[in-house]
């Protein structure tokens, strides 16, 4: 059955997530990658298929599609219809850094060199309604919870993947109800290589502050709202 989804945020590392997850023995993702079912119109037929192809998966078995984390309430309602127990995971990266990695995504899909794009061809692309409902976590979140029990909603911070890809996995596996892994086999498992970088490309000063005017204030009311300390996001 439909056990779990991964559910964003874009370029907060659900890429990595995946590639891990991928290689626990007790978890399985039968579409792989990015489904984007939930987002594309469905009819029942459609979702009975989709349903389907996760009960033939005798283990634990969901998938990850960042898009999902701007569902509306009507289409979590209907997933919750069909799964009210899922687990979700939900990864959170600095939404300045979020922001500039998508534009270098933008970037690169418009078949352009960083040299080509002004600093108004940038902040366009900060403050286009993608960019910022993408960076939008309290709004996913509060949306989600307004369906799900918070208790069934894991939130992981990308940092974690860099400083302690360890720890954060074997949370993740917890709240998956798989068991967990030693830190061996998950260094075995390649859990300190990143995954999907981009071009890496450092944050021009001249947007820095574009970027921390933007997202100032959002940083701190997710901080109450998640009771977590995001000081460092607001320093970096």
């Amino acid at each position: 059955m439909l056990n779990f989804l991964g559910i964003g945020a874009q370029k907060a590392g659900t890429t990595w997530l995946y590639e891990q997850l991928n290689r626990h023995p007790q978890l399985a993702f039968p579409l792989g990658k990015e489904a984007h079912f939930w987002n594309r119109p469905h009819d029942p037929a459609a979702v009975a298929d989709y349903l389907a192809r996760f009960a033939q998966i005798p283990t634990t078995a969901g998938e990850i599609t960042p898009a999902y984390g701007m569902l509306p309430i009507e289409t979590i309602q209907e997933i919750h219809r069909h799964a009210p127990g899922l687990r979700l995971v939900y990864l959170i990266r600095n939404p300045v850094d979020r922001a500039w990695s998508s534009a270098l995504m933008a970037l690169q899909r418009a078949e352009m060199t960083l040299d080509e794009a002004s600093d108004p061809w940038f902040i366009d692309h900060f403050h286009s309604a993608g960019s910022r409902k993408r960076g939008d976590y309290q709004t996913c979140l509060r949306t989600w919870h307004a369906v799900f029990p918070a208790t069934q909603l894991l939130v992981l911070r990308f940092e974690q993947i860099l400083a302690e890809p360890e720890s954060l996995l074997n949370r993740c596996f917890q709240h998956l109800g798989v068991p967990p892994q030693t830190p061996e086999q998950l260094r075995q498992w390649d859990c300190r290589t990143p995954v999907f970088t981009g071009p890496g490309h450092a944050l021009r000063p001249s947007l820095k502050s574009v970027l921390q005017a933007m997202y100032q204030k959002p940083i701190e009311q997710l901080a109450t709202y998640l009771g977590m300390d995001l000081s460092a996001w607001l320093t970096s």
